[in-house]
């Protein structure tokens, strides 16, 4: 779990986004790195045994470097004022789905799937979902993830107005094939990170995204 002290350190960074107060705060900084990487090391604890394809992950390849990209932002803030915990099976470079973390006052969530894909990976998981429909709906109808997910994140930002090129507006998924994402998520309050059980809770919810993630890598995995 996270401290009171390392989320008290994010409010504090969102208040004063600027390397002057950054420096002179880096010893909290180091404390705060430090319970970063233990709790993404309880997360691995907990999910490795549930999912076998993470089993080679290290809290390494699960963390986010506190510094912003700015040089396509607006936002000239240097430090992200949140944290997240990213598991997946993806080689490094590599884009696959998988479950993701996010801890950050009054935004916190969890989620997993296939993220902004690019246009190949995209015509992969829409060819996917619309020869094996059928598999995709039996995953969607699941009863741990309905209670936990209830469907894929449907909405105007991340779906298409019309039918991708090549389907017929008639296709029994075709609320499926305008997504330009893949993913399900479920909100939380970033209190419940200080919960002792907070990794393994959170674990037995992530889990019923395994067979959604699993679909969807078979997809990316399949030569056209």
């Amino acid at each position: 779990m996270l401290t009171k002290e390392s989320l008290q350190f994010l409010d504090d960074l969102k208040k004063n986004n600027n390397r002057e107060w950054f420096q002179e705060n880096k010893k909290r900084y180091e404390v705060f790195k430090k319970d970063y990487h233990q709790l993404v090391s309880a997360f691995l604890d907990v999910m490795k045994p549930l999912d076998p394809s993470l089993e080679l992950l290290e809290v390494k390849d699960c963390t986010f470097r506190i510094n912003r990209d700015i040089r396509f932002s607006k936002d000239k803030s240097p430090y992200k004022a949140h944290l997240g915990v990213w598991l997946s099976s993806g080689a490094k470079g590599a884009n696959r789905s998988g479950y993701y973390v996010h801890i950050e006052k009054g935004a916190s969530f969890i989620a997993g799937g296939f993220y902004s894909p690019d246009s190949d990976e995209l015509k992969k998981v829409r060819k996917e979902i619309a020869f094996f429909y059928d598999d995709l709906q039996e995953i969607l109808n699941d009863k741990n993830f309905k209670k936990e997910f209830g469907n894929l994140d449907i909405n105007e930002n991340n779906s298409l107005k019309s039918m991708p090129r090549g389907y017929e507006k008639d296709h029994p998924a075709i609320e499926f094939l305008k997504l330009k994402s893949f993913t399900a998520t479920q909100v939380y309050n970033v209190s419940e990170v200080l919960e002792k059980d907070f990794a393994k809770k959170m674990s037995k919810k992530l889990i019923a995204l395994k067979p959604l993630n699993d679909f969807i890598n078979r997809a990316l995995d399949t030569d056209e």
